[in-house]
């Protein structure tokens, strides 16, 4: 497993979308206006992220960008519309004071099209010194009215992809790593990293960490085979998007045998690295959305992909609003991430008592891991399995945390081992002699060893 830095292991991420969190306008403000100053609407959150038990705020794009914070225009500049590197820098000092550790959103796979060396390139052409920066193909005979073609993101040709064959682009993304480390970040979520080749990842990382070697880098992974990721970019995570499908999908299916083979892989990956686990973040359909189109008629299914996220090892992270029930669909269309990257109110007191208890269960859950941070790094085992329940138990060097869960609309008796001798958390009636456990409908228990 490669090392990552000690403060990793009691890491519970706050994942918010600033722009929409803030409110902020959808495009860029005109070059002459000034800056909003937004950015202290997130301050004002940060005894909330406390007071829920996480440690961490992560942050999506806050650099100058045209629309939605991944077509970046100025990586060195926080966007007017969240306000200028004052505003920027308290947020941090304020950050620090409580204890919160920030990640910062690193679009480096793709600019957009205002970025500085993309704009030099096109009025100078092939002669330009950012030429290389990116793939384009020049005409034959180029003129400076004749824009040549280039490479883009996924077909989206405002989203300019940047060369990662051409060393100066890995310094450049080093040198904007280092300059905002130094201005008190923690680390960076490297966005669309499975599309940049793992030596660009690797050249990068080694410059950086000869500085920071305390910093925190996650890609962003879907698909494919992640401890090959890892290894080769020397990253220190990558999304886990392989176990948030399989919590949802069991959950909705009723079939348990999905989430106990990604268990499995898990369990592998972990042999690498610690993945970074998640049941919501900007760019999916909300977990509240996902599990219950029908609001309110199948809420046991939410709770119990929290008990999963906090049970299961990984480093966890919360979207912002997933705390409190928010809703939302994403759709494949222009626009259709504003659903799930939603405005905040100004201050916590402004929250809806609606969704009060299933942010009293976040900091249940959260609590109870906390008191088992050795969950991690941790493996599991399934001891119980059939498509509608479902016992395992997280073990690391002696500890030990079994979870029972039963998305049946009937009771059921599960086994559980002889070492589960206490409800910790749940609802259940343990015949710990017998070593049966009796789950309601609908639920689920964390059971601990007890004292001997």
């Amino acid at each position: 497993m490669r090392t990552t830095p000690d403060w990793v292991q009691h890491a519970i991420w706050w994942q918010v979308y600033p722009l929409g969190f803030t409110g902020a306008e959808q495009t860029a403000l005109p070059a002459d206006a000034e800056p909003r100053h937004r950015l202290a609407h997130l301050t004002s959150w940060l005894d909330y992220i406390v007071e829920m038990g996480a440690s961490g705020l992560a942050l999506g794009p806050v650099f100058a960008s045209e629309t939605h914070g991944y077509d970046t225009a100025d990586y060195y500049r926080i966007d007017p519309r969240l306000g200028d590197d004052g505003d920027f820098d308290e947020l941090i000092r304020e950050a620090r004071s409580r204890g919160i550790r920030v990640l910062l959103d690193g679009v480096f796979n793709h600019a957009g099209r205002s970025f500085g060396p993309f704009t030099e390139a096109l009025e100078q052409g092939p002669g330009a010194a950012t030429a290389k920066w990116f793939s384009f193909t020049w005409p034959d005979a180029w003129t400076p009215e004749t824009e040549p073609g280039y490479a883009d993101f996924e077909g989206h040709h405002q989203l300019v992809a940047l060369n990662h064959d051409e060393p100066a682009v890995a310094d450049f993304v080093a040198d904007v790593m280092k300059h905002w480390l130094r201005r008190g970040v923690d680390g960076w979520r490297l966005d669309a990293a499975y599309a940049v080749p793992s030596s660009f990842w690797a050249r990068v990382l080694r410059n950086v960490r000869a500085e920071f070697p305390d910093a925190y880098f996650v890609g962003e992974y879907i698909h494919g085979d992640y401890p090959a990721e890892v290894t080769d970019g020397t990253l220190d995570s990558v999304t886990q998007y392989e176990l948030w499908k399989a919590i949802w999908s069991s959950l909705v299916d009723a079939n348990f045998y999905e989430l106990a083979a990604a268990l499995g892989r898990h369990n592998t990956f972990l042999d690498t690295f610690v993945p970074l686990t998640f049941v919501g973040n900007h760019d999916v359909t909300r977990i509240a959305s996902r599990l219950d189109p029908a609001p309110g008629q199948s809420a046991f299914r939410l709770t119990q992909a929290l008990v999963l996220l906090f049970t299961l090892p990984g480093t966890p992270s919360v979207y912002y609003g997933d705390e409190q029930g928010y809703r939302g669909v994403k759709e494949d269309r222009a626009g259709g991430d504003d659903d799930v990257r939603p405005s905040f109110p100004a201050t916590p007191d402004d929250l809806s008592a609606v969704g009060q208890p299933l942010y009293r269960l976040h900091q249940e859950l959260i609590g109870l891991r906390r008191r088992h941070s050795w969950v991690h790094a941790a493996r599991t085992r399934v001891h119980s399995l059939s498509n509608e329940q479902l016992v395992y138990e997280v073990h690391d060097a002696g500890n030990s945390l079994f979870v029972a869960l039963n998305v049946s609309g009937q009771a059921a008796a599960v086994p559980v081992p002889a070492a589960a001798r206490e409800v910790l958390a749940g609802e259940s009636g343990l015949d710990a002699g017998a070593g049966k456990l009796a789950l309601p409908p609908n639920s689920w228990a964390v059971l601990g060893q007890g004292q001997d």
